[in-house]
C-alpha cells in the first residue's frame, strides 16, 4: 500500500526540530541566571503551565488556519516575553513567562507541531515524532553554556533581548518557507487509521484510558523536570562550579536527544505503550541514583543515565495515542495530552523548588518524584496488560 512519506515529509521534521530547539532554549535564562531558587523555578514553571494550557486552544486554531500562524505567533510572543521579563518586576518575570512565552508563544508552536508532524507520516511516525521532540533537549544541551557565558559577561537582561532576536530572526522566516499544508490521507494506510470515534479502547470506555494516559503523563513528567531545572543549583549546594553545573545539564539534554533517536526506532517496532513503561521503569532508577550522588563524576555519570532513559516516553505517549484513538481526534487528544505532561514538568519544577526552600536540600523534592513516577509506572503497566490481552483475543470478540 502507498505510503504519505517523502523527502519532504522529513525536511518538514528537520525544519520543525529546528523550530522548537529555538523556542524551548528561551525558559533556559531564567534557570541559569536565577539566583533564588524559587523565582526562577516559577517563572520556568509558567512557561510549562501556559504551553500546555494554551496548547488545545492553538491546536484547533492550526486545524482551522494553518500551523505556519500559529508558529509564527509563538516565534514573536516568545520574543515579547523575554523583553518583558527582562525589564526586571517579578511581575514582569512572570508574565513573560507564563502568558506571553507559554499560553500564546511555545502554545502556538509544540502542540501544533506534534499534530503537524504526525500528519506527514504513516509508517515511521514514531521515529518522526521523536525526532522534532527533541527540540527541547537539543535546547537543554546548546544553550545553557551560551546563557552562562553571555549572562555572565553582559548580564541577564540583555541575554533574554538578545535571545528575543534570534528567536524571530530564526522561526518566522522557516514557518513561512516550510510549513505547508500536510498530504491528504485518501486512504487508510495503518490499523490506527480505522478505528471509529466511540468504540471501546483495549476493552474499556474509550476516555476512560484517554484518562489514565493523561494522568501517567503529568505523574512521569513531575520527575521527569526536577534534574532539568535544579541541576545547577545542585551542583552548586555541592561546591561544583556553575559552569560544570551548566555542563552537566548539556550532558543530560545531549544525551536524551541522540537516544531520544533510538526510543522512537524502538517504539515503531514494539509500540508506545511499551515504550513508555520501559522509559518510566529507567527514569525511576535513574531518579533514585541522583538522590545519593554527591560528586561530580559521579553526578556526571547519572545524569548522562537519566538522559538515556527518559527521552523517548513522551514521543511515545503521542504515538500510543494515535495508535488506540481514531486519526480525526488527533487534533483535541494530543494537545490535551500535551497539557498533562506540561503540567507535570511544571509542578515538578516548582515544587524542587518550594520542597528546596523548606527543607534546605534537595533530597525531599527527589524523593517525591520518585513518588509521582511509581504512580505512572502502575497505570502504564495495566494499559500494557489491557493492550496484551487485547492483541491475544480474536478478532470477532475484540469487536
Amino acid at each position: 500500500m502507498a505510503s504519505i512519506e517523502t523527502r519532504t515529509s522529513w525536511l518538514v521534521a528537520i525544519v520543525s526540530l529546528a523550530i522548537m530547539s529555538t523556542a524551548f532554549g528561551a525558559p533556559y535564562i531564567a534557570v541559569v541566571g536565577g539566583s533564588a531558587r524559587s523565582v526562577p523555578a516559577l517563572a520556568s514553571s509558567l512557561v510549562w503551565f501556559g504551553a500546555g494550557l494554551g496548547g488545545i486552544a492553538m491546536g484547533r486554531m492550526a486545524d482551522r488556519i494553518g500551523v505556519r500562524w500559529t508558529v509564527l505567533t509563538g516565534g514573536v510572543m516568545i520574543a515579547a516575553g523575554l523583553a518583558l521579563a527582562s525589564q526586571g518586576a517579578v511581575w514582569q518575570l512572570y508574565v513573560g513567562h507564563g502568558v506571553l512565552m507559554g499560553l500564546v508563544g511555545n502554545a502556538g508552536i509544540n502542540a501544533p507541531l506534534y499534530v503537524y508532524v504526525s500528519r506527514w507520516f504513516d509508517r515511521r511516525r514514531g521515529t518522526a515524532l521523536a525526532l522534532i521532540s527533541s527540540g527541547q533537549y537539543v535546547a537543554g544541551a546548546v544553550w545553557p553554556p551560551v546563557f552562562e557565558r553571555l549572562i555572565s559577561t553582559y548580564g541577564w537582561r540583555e541575554t533574554m533581548m538578545l535571545f528575543g532576536g534570534l528567536e524571530i530572526a530564526v522561526v518566522v522566516p522557516l514557518a513561512i518557507l516550510f510549513l505547508r499544508p500536510p498530504p491528504e490521507t485518501a486512504l487508510a494506510t495503518t490499523a490506527a487509521d480505522t478505528l471509529v470515534s466511540g468504540a471501546p479502547v483495549l476493552g474499556w470506555p474509550p476516555n476512560l484510558v484517554f484518562t489514565m494516559l493523561c494522568v501517567a503523563a503529568f505523574c512521569c513528567c513531575v520527575p521527569m523536570s526536577m534534574p532539568q531545572g535544579h541541576l545547577v543549583a545542585l551542583c552548586s549546594d555541592l561546591g561544583i562550579a556553575p559552569a560544570h553545573g551548566a555542563a552537566m545539564l548539556s550532558v543530560l539534554l545531549g544525551t536524551a536527544f541522540f537516544s531520544r533517536q533510538m526510543w522512537g526506532w524502538i517504539s515503531d517496532r514494539v509500540g508506545g505503550l511499551h515504550t513508555v513503561l520501559i522509559g518510566s521503569g529507567w527514569q525511576m532508577t535513574a531518579m533514585t541514583a541522583l538522590i545519593l550522588t554527591q560528586d561530580e563524576i559521579g553526578l556526571f555519570t547519572v545524569t548522562a543515565f537519566f538522559g538515556l532513559g527518559f527521552a523517548g516516553i513522551i514521543p511515545a505517549y503521542v504515538l500510543a495515542l494515535r495508535e488506540l484513538f481514531p486519526p480525526q481526534e488527533a487534533g483535541w487528544r494530543i494537545p490535551t495530552l500535551l497539557l498533562s505532561s506540561g503540567w507535570g514538568m511544571a509542578t515538578g519544577g516548582w515544587l524542587a523548588g518550594r520542597l528546596y526552600d523548606y527543607f534546605g536540600y534537595y533530597a525531599p523534592a527527589f524523593a517525591t518524584g520518585i513518588g509521582f513516577n511509581a504512580v505512572n509506572f502502575v497505570l502504564i503497566a495495566t494499559l500494557v496488560v489491557r493492550y496484551r490481552r487485547s492483541r491475544a483475543m480474536p478478532v470477532a470478540a475484540r469487536a
